[in-house]
């Protein structure tokens, strides 16, 4: 699912490397490596399960959005569209995710 940061303010888009949630003792990554709000596009990105359509309201599980945030599209999953090969992802992004659901 592809949605819109509305809550971001589109003026203060974050430039520049920064430590990811201001923990310095993660390395710093630039803001495309990371999941912040502050993007300059205000575009975020998941992977959700779509439980029921009616009309223009969807019901889903697992979103990390805000309810009533815009919906851009729609993208089913598919394994063949998953990444090839290994995935290389910094130990910082590990530990965040390691309690975020």
């Amino acid at each position: 699912m592809l949605y819109c940061f509305h809550h971001a303010e589109a003026a203060t888009p974050t430039l520049g490397a920064r430590h990811p949630r201001g923990n310095t003792a993660w390395a710093l990554a630039g803001i495309f490596a990371q999941r912040s709000k502050n993007r300059p596009n205000r575009i975020g990105v998941t992977i959700c399960k779509v439980l029921k359509v009616e009309s223009t309201t969807l019901h889903v599980e697992g979103l990390d959005a805000i309810d009533g945030t815009p919906v851009l599209d729609l993208k089913p999953w598919m394994t063949g569209f998953a990444p090839r090969g290994d995935v290389r992802e910094p130990q910082w992004a590990k530990e965040l995710m390691s309690g975020y659901w």
